[in-house]
């Protein structure tokens, strides 16, 4: 039985339905020798390949993982970087089968919530617009903010690439005298620093954002930043429900982690401290060469 070639690409856990159909227009997928094109379709049997690197496209998908990723501001959401600064992959654990695909990205100044799967399908329905899967963002904004202001910002905002608007805005409590504002916003889409254009089409300046949701799935409070978790059954099923997808029924979770506990709390630190510091060290080195 034959299925499009993206699909089969990113059920390979090779990447997002949109970022494989990008590769095919470049050129960089072949099929039996032969150039891919957009609309392909392939059989179990044919050989794929890669950037002439030979693809394994099992009949059935792997067994679908996600991890829940608390990102610190200063990561790229590349998978490398020509000038050697870090990124959100450094840290992720190594998969056997496929590899890891962010669901979305985040700008370098920005943190907080980033999931990582191994499901292609998964990722793309996560990312596309028709899901309207609702993201939630905890953000600082410097100026002063009137009511007419919020009632645009919901009602929508024309940008440079069509209209945009927060579903909803609700304002933190701050210091009366401040110049800063807290606003937790949310809206159903994930343009390019969406958020941010909002905010500045209204004069004021966001001075700091962080996710904090993504679709039903909260940021842990006591998740460190530069740590990760990968979700239990139960967390993964709910947002595969949340996108159409069946129930997965395999887990590399043997025993419920519960709660990130304080013994927990301290390994997941160290890690991400010592991560850095051999970082560092890798910068400096290069940077002396």
């Amino acid at each position: 039985m034959s299925d499009k070639l993206q699909k089969v690409l990113a059920n390979a856990g090779v990447g997002s339905r949109r970022e494989m159909e990008r590769w095919i227009e470049a050129g960089r997928i072949s099929v039996n020798g032969k150039i891919a094109t957009l609309g392909d379709r392939v059989e179990p049997s044919d050989k794929v390949r890669v950037d002439g690197n030979p693809i394994s496209t099992p009949e059935e998908a792997p067994m679908c993982r996600v991890l829940m990723y608390n990102k610190p501001e200063g990561e790229l959401c590349s998978r490398k970087d020509p000038e050697g600064r870090a990124t959100v992959f450094d840290r992720l654990p190594v998969i056997k089968n496929g590899r890891w695909i962010a669901v979305g990205r985040l700008d370098i100044n920005t943190s907080g919530l980033l999931l990582f799967t191994n499901d292609g399908e998964l990722a793309n329905r996560l990312m596309h617009p028709k899901h309207e899967v609702e993201r939630e963002y905890s953000v600082r904004v410097f100026g002063e903010v009137e009511d007419k202001m919020l009632k645009r910002l919901t009602d929508g905002v024309q940008l440079e690439d069509g209209l945009a608007k927060f579903t909803e805005i609700v304002k933190k409590p701050s210091d009366e005298e401040s110049t800063n504002s807290w606003y937790n916003v949310s809206l159903s889409e994930g343009r390019n620093r969406e958020v941010r254009r909002l905010w500045e089409s209204q004069g004021v300046q966001v001075s700091r954002l962080i996710r904090v949701r993504y679709g039903a799935l909260e940021l842990q409070k006591r998740l460190p930043q530069g740590g990760w978790v990968e979700l239990t059954l139960p967390d993964l099923n709910a947002l595969r429900n949340s996108v159409k997808l069946p129930d997965e029924t395999n887990t590399l979770i043997k025993i419920d982690p519960g709660k990130l506990d304080h013994v927990k709390l301290s390994r997941m630190r160290r890690s991400v401290k010592k991560h850095r510091v051999r970082q560092a060290n890798n910068k400096g080195s290069n940077s002396s060469r």
